[in-house]
């Protein structure tokens, strides 16, 4: 791709700037250092009871068929919550309150950690059975929040690195369950659903489906997953990752399915790790809202992962068009080749 493009995303309308002439060839203007990796001693989740901000959620053990609610020695797994939460749980209600002409709503709500053993071991480095221990933990505390009237969304997140905001080295997860629909899930939610009002498809079906037919941007695909470079990319290498069956909702994911999921994300953080001198990133998981499920059969789940890559400055921030300098046909390549 020789001169620069303006491409509209298929479901948020949003355009996005591909301009690859600002920047020379993926590998020249990565960044080349060497992660800093904090010791044992001091951190804070090695010692989960005082981390925590209350009682253990959760402990999981390698062969764990229900969850523990206490320490347990050969623990993998164990969810906690927050010791400096976003938001709050403490019997009040999600009310929504004027304040002049502005619109509020009390911070009700959950923010819990979730955290490996292995100080060392990042998503991509886990073992298979520690990486299903993970989201098996999420659906697991998913289902909690299912029937609470404050909780519209979770959102579930992984920081790493300083850069991508992880204040502590050792691997961990956020879930944060929230009394309203963030506006990123909305705009996204609204796109789905105006694509299908017009099309009868499912607007990531047909993303799908576009990008196995030209292969081009496919990083990796298993026989439940598909891992792409987003032809409508925000930021340099972008990846996301989507089961092939049309799923709306990420807590009602067959196992199997979730397996293979699982399976694709760490490929995929792998070869980003390798290929991108193990940059900071961050992944999180869109899925439609927990209520009324019959308004959102439209949408499909999905995990994105963001390396960060560049800063957005004063066009970005001015107009909310995303400058992305690498092509994501070569930034797939780029990926794909490690």
């Amino acid at each position: 791709m020789k001169y620069s493009e303006l491409r509209q995303d298929l479901v948020s309308g949003d355009w996005i700037l591909i301009a690859p002439g600002r920047a020379r060839k993926p590998e020249e203007f990565l960044e080349k250092r060497e992660r800093l990796r904090a010791p044992k001693e001091g951190c804070p989740f090695e010692n989960l009871e005082a981390a925590g901000g209350g009682e253990m959620i959760a402990v999981y053990t390698s062969d764990s068929t229900v969850p523990r609610v206490s320490y347990h020695k050969d623990w993998r797994v164990q969810l906690i919550p927050n010791k400096y939460p976003a938001v709050f749980h403490d019997g009040f209600a999600a009310k929504e309150k004027e304040i002049g002409p502005y619109k509020t709503v009390f911070g009700a709500g959950y923010h819990d950690l979730l955290i490996t053993k292995d100080h060392n071991a990042n998503f991509p480095r886990l073992s298979k059975n520690d990486a299903n221990l993970v989201f098996r933990a999420f659906r697991d505390r998913y289902a909690i929040f299912l029937d609470d009237p404050d909780v519209a969304y979770i959102s579930i997140f992984h920081n790493w690195g300083p850069k991508a905001g992880a204040s502590v080295y050792h691997p961990h997860y956020q879930m944060i369950a929230l009394p309203v629909i963030p506006p990123d899930v909305e705009h996204s939610l609204a796109g789905s659903k105006r694509y299908f009002q017009k099309n009868r498809r499912c607007v990531h079906c047909v993303q799908l489906a576009w990008e196995k037919k030209e292969r081009k941007r496919i990083i990796y695909e298993n026989n439940c997953a598909v891992v792409f470079a987003p032809f409508v990319s925000k930021s340099e290498f972008e990846i996301r990752i989507f089961p092939k069956q049309h799923l709306p909702f990420f807590e009602d994911t067959p196992e199997n399915i979730m397996d293979c999921v699982v399976e694709a994300l760490q490929k995929a953080l792998k070869l980003m790790e390798k290929s991108l001198k193990d940059p900071d990133y961050n992944f999180f998981i869109h899925t439609a809202p927990l209520n009324n499920k019959n308004r959102f059969s439209h949408y499909h789940w999905h995990i994105e992962i963001i390396p960060k890559i560049n800063i957005p400055a004063g066009f970005e921030l001015g107009t909310g068009i995303e400058i992305n300098v690498v092509d994501p046909d070569e930034a797939a390549k780029h990926i794909r080749k490690r």
